[in-house]
């Protein structure tokens, strides 16, 4: 069999593959998590949110509401070598993100069932 008619067989294989793995997965929330950011952050917005005095204090002042602050960390990006990874009981992670073209950062406590809101800050990156 000449390489050509092998590469169409291949070709048409392919695809109805692609075409049966498109129906069976639409509309399922299937996602491709393996990056050590997306994994963290996929960990942490999908517990309950708690929010320390401090965070409370900088989200009524800068008029923001919990969409927002959940919003920033679902897209932010974990700054790992700024984080506290090694404690045993909850990781503190620094996520950083901007806001209304400002940067900020958040400091999260991800424990087994809560994620604790620390601080929110202004940088001047």
């Amino acid at each position: 069999m000449k390489f050509i008619h092998r590469f169409a067989y291949y070709l048409g294989g392919f695809v109805i593959g692609l075409m049966l793995l498109m129906f069976f997965l639409n509309g399922k929330n299937a996602s491709c998590d393996y990056g050590p950011n997306a994994r963290t952050v996929k960990n942490i917005s999908s517990k309950p949110f708690q929010y320390s005095d401090k965070a409370s204090r900088f989200i009524t002042e800068h008029s923001m509401d919990s969409t927002v602050v959940i919003n920033l960390v679902k897209f932010g990006n974990v700054n790992f070598s700024e984080s506290k990874k090694e404690i045993d009981s909850c990781k503190i992670y620094l996520i950083e993100n901007s806001y209304k073209e400002q940067n900020l950062e958040l400091m999260v406590k991800n424990c087994d069932k809560l994620a604790t809101i620390l601080e929110i800050n202004y940088t001047n990156n």
